[in-house]
Parts: C-alpha cells; structure tokens; sequence
C-alpha cells in the first residue's frame, strides 16, 4: 500500500500548525531528462535530507527525489520530540545484542540528540531548542518501572539528566488528575518539525545537492549503475538511498517486509494565552505510557499541540474526533476549547520496534522504521547512509546487525495481522490494564 496519494492534495503540505508557521523556502523544481550522480537519494524527510547534506559535504554529487514536498511526510508533521535512546530501552538492547552493543546504541543515540542542535545552530535554522521532555505514568506501577530505569541510566551509562517525579511533581509540571508519577529528561528537548526538515533542505542545497520535488519516483532498475524513473525524468547513479519511510509503499519488497507504515494525528488548539499554565507549567514536551501514544507540548504561541489515535487503514479518520478523546481524558478542564488545526501522517514502525538500516543490494541502501523516535534518530540514520556509502561503514553496519524480523505473513498480509494486534493493545489501554 503506497500513502502518498491517500489522504494529501498532490504537492502540498497538510493543512498543520507547523505548516502554517513553516520557514519561507522557495520550491525546488520537479526532475526534468536524464542526469547522472553519484548518489540518488528516494524521500525528503529527515534521513534524505541528512544523507543529501552529508554526502554533499564530502564532495559527491546527489540527486534527490521527493514525491511532493520537502519534509511532506512524518518529519514534517510529528510531534517534535528529540527523545534519549533508541526506541527499545537500554534493558532490552542489552538482552538482545549485548552490553557492549548497547553501550555504543546508547552513546549512538546521544551523538544523534547532539546531531540535531547542532545543524540547527551551524546551518542558522529558525528553530528553537526547547530542553525538557517529561515522561507520564498512568499506573503505580509504571511510576516505579520508570524510576529503576532512571537509577540504571545513571549507574551504567552515566546519564544523570533524568529526574524522577512522584504524583505530585509530575502534577506540579502537569496540571492533569490522570498521571500518577513519571520523571522529566532535561537531556532531551523539542522542536518546530517541519522548520528543522526545511532548514536541512535548505543546508543541503546550499552545501551542493540537487533537490527535486514533485518527483515522485516510480521504479528503480538495479545494476552496477542503477537506474532511477520518475514520470518526467531518470537519474543513472553509482549508489541509491531509499529514505521513503512509511511513504516508500511497493518500491522494494525487501524493506516493505519489515517496515510497517501506520497513521497517527495532532491537533492543535487556538493560543490558550493565560491558560497555557493549566496545560504545562513549563516549556517542555510530555508523552505517556499508553501503548497508542499520547504526546503533547505548547507552540510558541501557546497553543496546546496534542498529539494521539493511531490508524491502519488506507484513509484517516475524523482527526478531530479520534484525538479530541485523549486529550480531554488528560485534560477535561480544556473542553470547548476551539480547535484550529488538524492532521494526521503517516510514519513507520518495525516489529520489534528498532530502526530498519538494511543493504538491499551492495549498492542499494535503506534505513526507517523509526518507530515515533525518529526526529534524532532519523537524522543520524542520514549521517550514516552517507558513511556507509562513502565505505565507512561502522555505524551502519551496528544497526544494520541488530535482528529485524519481517511481519508475520510479509509484506501481503502484515496489516490485517498488525490491526489485530493494535486493536488488542488499544483495548488494553482503554480497559486500563
């Protein structure tokens, strides 16, 4: 199932908060006739536009190919979280690759948070670094799970930016009746999404690649210099980065099979002006423990960005609908408050919930599935493409090495079997189990 055409207008960006606030960036033109590059990159979100910028700063020609806009996709519509760690905590990666693999996860991850900051300041994005993401817990136990991992962090990775918060800190943070407990990170932060996907568009193009929107790619022929067709034009390459995430559909069966994309929404009220204190009492970003995600934080104008509901079908529901539930579960006080903006995208999850980095063919490289952890993830993962490309392969190569299992029944019959087991999960959440 290709998304690219479910559910936006062709070439133009959802009708979002972060759109309607986007840095200025002038169109780049659609691929016209045949070029040759070194490289030709498929999507422009996080991870081509790094690879694009990565690989033009040591001197490859790139070509990039997005279907629509720069940052069309989840970069550009996410809810603006640089999380710590992978997606799968430390205790797992430990269980499943080891401690010296996860030593080098963890200090992977903490140089992708360092990534972001520092393209944004290099590159003179408009983009504000907000420290501070603050983690909710629905259960008692959850409260205590969340503080052993806290106490684990700091013993064996050194990582001493998390505060555990009992009921009445989170609330001091979180004016909402619902949470019993949690921790604040002041290690992590948030940003404007789409403002970071334009400003890497506008580094890259500056540092030397050749980006093309409205370039929707529709077949690669594969070979020693394979071969890159969109309806306008082709680009004969050295070396393909496919970078589509939860947009990449059919385009290779091999990714298609471990990659699954799913469908989630933000809303976004009108500026709450005074009342922003009754949502957050500082400027940080929150997200909760239940399995279908809540994830929430204030605009610079104050607006409440609330983000929740997931779908596995073809079309999006009522946004307004699906996520106004959650939000007015966490927050009852905001009832028949206007709501200005709503959206949904789509992004990508793995089985076991890692990112997918695979070489599909010598020449042929892949990385998504980040799962919702992707702002810093999905960035590093462009850092790497462009390394392993260029046969510095390491970092690649330790993601690459992590198991990744295919869904259950491949690429044909991963979504029945996937809403199954989402509608479980989300039954639990509702029953509170």
């Amino acid at each position: 199932m290709n998304l690219l055409h479910a559910n936006d207008r062709a070439g133009e960006y959802p009708p979002s908060y972060y759109a309607a606030t986007a840095m200025p960036l002038a169109p780049f033109p659609a691929l016209q006739g045949a070029v040759r590059a070194d490289v030709c990159i498929v999507g422009g979100g996080y991870t081509g536009l790094s690879a694009a910028l990565h690989l033009a700063e040591r001197g490859l020609s790139v070509v990039l190919l997005e279907a629509h806009r720069m940052g069309f996709g989840a970069s550009g519509r996410n809810g603006g979280q640089v999380g710590s760690g992978q997606r799968q905590d430390q205790a797992w990666i430990e269980k499943t690759a080891g401690r010296e693999t996860a030593r080098k996860l963890w200090d992977m991850a903490q140089d992708a948070k360092a990534l972001v900051k520092d393209l944004i300041t290099r590159h003179a994005m408009p983009v504000a670094w907000n420290p501070g993401i603050a983690h909710a817990c629905w259960t008692d136990g959850e409260v205590r799970e969340t503080h052993l991992y806290a106490e684990k962090l700091q013993r064996d990775y050194g990582y001493d930016q998390i505060s555990p918060l009992d009921r009445a800190g989170l609330q001091a943070l979180i004016p909402s009746p619902v949470y019993k407990g949690g921790e604040l990170d002041r290690g992590a932060a948030h940003i404007h999404p789409l403002n970071f996907a334009l400003g890497l568009a506008k580094a890259a193009a500056a540092t030397g690649a050749q980006l093309h929107e409205r370039s929707e790619v529709l077949r690669i022929d594969d070979g020693a210099h394979p071969v890159v067709h969109t309806a306008q034009g082709r680009v004969t390459c050295d070396h393909v980065i496919l970078a589509g995430n939860g947009y990449l559909g059919g385009l290779e069966p091999q990714v298609a099979a471990k990659v699954m994309p799913i469908n989630n929404f933000i809303l976004a009220t009108e500026p709450l002006g005074d009342r922003a204190v009754e949502v957050l009492t500082q400027n940080i970003a929150v997200h909760d423990t239940k399995f279908v995600v809540n994830y929430w934080r204030l605009s610079e104008d104050k607006r409440l960005l609330f983000g929740g509901g997931e779908s596995y079908g073809y079309r999006f529901p009522d946004i307004v609908k699906t996520v106004s539930k959650p939000m007015l579960e966490v927050y009852p006080h905001l009832r028949g408050v206007k709501i200005d903006h709503a959206w949904g995208g789509t992004l990508a999850i793995t089985l076991n919930r890692m990112p997918c980095f695979t070489r599909v063919r010598p020449n042929v490289l892949s990385a998504s599935g980040y799962s919702g952890h992707g702002v810093a993830l999905a960035t590093m993962a462009g850092k790497l493409l462009a390394e392993a490309t260029a046969s510095q392969s390491a970092g690649f190569d330790l993601m690459a090495s992590l198991p990744q299992p295919r869904f259950p029944g491949g690429a044909a019959l991963r979504w029945p079997l996937l809403v199954l087991a989402m509608t479980w999960y989300s039954t639990r959440d509702r029953l509170g189990l």
